[in-house]
């Protein structure tokens, strides 16, 4: 069986109240409408086709121009049924043809497998039974539970508003249906519109069955209208992913303080404290430890690492028994050998840290390549850019850098070599030589230290001069210019 998918995200979402297509607000770290899309894609159907209308429509191009999508231009927004319309010409008429709406984030792609085997044939609806279906269409049944027709709120009578069976606005039907249907469809409603729903209704007229199945969990088929219902599927999107890693074996301080934005693997008793993001691809290893207020992205955690609290951690990777933190960045391309210590307020970019090397407080190391058992003392900053280019610096072996070293690279340490504190370092510094690059101290006896008093007496003494010369410069400045004035000639 052929499926094709048609995913309907022309609507503006104004009630997001947003310069942001609704479709493109991000659940999770991706937009609404790449979530749907993904769902979709899980059936690998032969073709995906997204309805886009004209205020929207580049930017909503834009947003998912990675992935292979037929787009379909819906120049006045008259209904579901006529958006889909707009797709049928470039559908195949052997296809089954899922509808989605892009609005929808959390839909089941086995509940979307199940619709679309059941359409084989004739259509197929997902239902939901909601205790409030309040703003929903209704699904109507004859007396024997036979499907008969899906009527809006704004055409329901006081009875009808009353069923709790709820249309959700996934279909699947044969293609060669829609194209018999959907051209036949009226906008007499409340609202003027051509609904995709009418079609079923035609089908169960003509003597067709209509196949319904009804949603596991009614949150999978919540749409989002405005932030609020946006905020409440978040929540209920890291609820689920946070349960997930329960039961995979991760310990978490609070499932309901932890935000995943991508995917994020567990090894065994991994412990994940509070507060903590996950974006991108994060590998976390056997007994890997991550604090509170942390916030990783695609990055490789080894086993039994520690990460202290309030760590950012980009782009890296932290091999085993290694410790980071507390408040420390590692940046895209930093690298931690097995048992390297990066401590507190350290920022490490582009740099590989050797095995058992520390860099322990207050430093930056930036293209750098460090030996094994390397110290490197607080202030410590390697000057990799010049202003153009960017350069390395290489240190050895057990070298011992000393607090508050300046190292201009590029930049050759040997191994076991010293830097006295303080010291910048211009020149390659051998094995076990020691380097101290910094000025010649003087010490002045009998130096007293300014005194508060005798500051103030001496400004005001400045200040007392200065009144008492004032009126003698003025006197100079206009004497000056009386000879600098042009006199007047004698007539002859």
């Amino acid at each position: 069986m052929k499926t094709e998918a048609i995913i309907l995200a022309a609507g503006e979402g104004t009630r997001m109240r947003s310069a942001l297509p609704k479709v493109l607000h991000p659940l999770a770290g991706k937009p609404l409408l790449q979530r749907v899309l993904e769902a979709a894609l899980a059936l690998q159907p032969a073709r995906c086709h997204i309805i886009i209308g004209p205020a929207t429509g580049e930017m909503v191009k834009a947003a998912l121009s990675g992935f292979d999508i037929h787009w379909v231009m819906q120049d006045e927004q008259l209904g579901t049924g006529h958006a889909v319309l707009q797709a049928m010409p470039a559908v195949a008429d052997d296809s089954t043809v899922l509808t989605l709406l892009g609005d929808v984030p959390l839909i089941d792609p086995a509940a979307l497998r199940s619709l679309t085997r059941a359409a084989a044939e004739a259509p197929a609806l997902l239902t939901a039974v909601v205790e409030d279906s309040t703003g929903y269409g209704r699904v109507l049944r004859d007396a024997q539970g036979a499907f008969q027709q899906v009527v809006e709120e704004r055409d329901a009578s006081d009875q009808q508003r009353r069923v709790k069976e709820i249309n959700t606005g996934i279909i699947a039907a044969p293609a060669a249906l829609l194209q018999r249907c959907l051209p036949r469809l009226d906008n007499r409603n409340a609202q003027g519109h051509y609904y995709l729903p009418d079609v079923l209704k035609m089908a169960a007229s003509d003597g067709l069955p209509v196949a319904t199945q009804q949603a596991a969990h009614t949150v999978d088929i919540l749409g989002v209208n405005d932030r609020l219902q946006l905020n409440n599927l978040e929540r209920e999107y890291q609820l689920r992913a946070a349960r997930r890693l329960l039961r995979e074996g991760a310990t978490l301080a609070d499932a309901r303080r932890i935000d995943i934005r991508g995917e994020l693997i567990c090894g065994k008793d991994v412990f994940i404290d509070a507060n903590t993001v996950f974006e991108g691809r994060v590998r976390l290893g056997d007994g890997a430890r991550v604090g509170a207020n942390c916030v990783l992205i695609d990055c490789e955690i080894g086993d039994g690492v520690n990460i202290h609290p309030f760590c950012h951690i980009e782009g890296a990777a932290v091999a085993a028994d290694c410790s980071v933190g507390p408040y420390a960045r590692l940046r895209p391309a930093a690298r931690l050998a097995a048992g390297a210590k990066v401590g507190n307020f350290v920022e490490i970019k582009e740099a590989d840290i050797g095995p058992g090397s520390k860099v322990n407080h207050l430093s930056y190391i930036g293209d750098c390549e460090m030996g094994a058992g390397v110290n490197i003392g607080a202030g410590t900053i390697t000057c990799n850019y010049d202003g153009a280019e960017k350069h390395r610096t290489r240190i050895g072996d057990g070298a011992f850098i000393g607090s508050n070293s300046t190292l201009v690279a590029p930049l050759e340490i040997g191994a076991d070599a010293f830097t006295g504190a303080g010291s910048t370092v211009t020149s390659a510094v051998g094995d076990k030589q020691l380097a101290v690059g910094r000025g010649r101290q003087r010490n002045i006896d009998g130096w007293r230290r300014p005194r508060r008093v005798e500051n103030q007496k001496k400004k005001a003494q400045a200040r007392e001069s200065e009144r008492e010369q004032r009126p003698q410069a003025q006197a100079r400045e206009r004497e000056q210019t009386r000879e600098q004035r042009p006199r007047k000639q004698r007539k002859g």
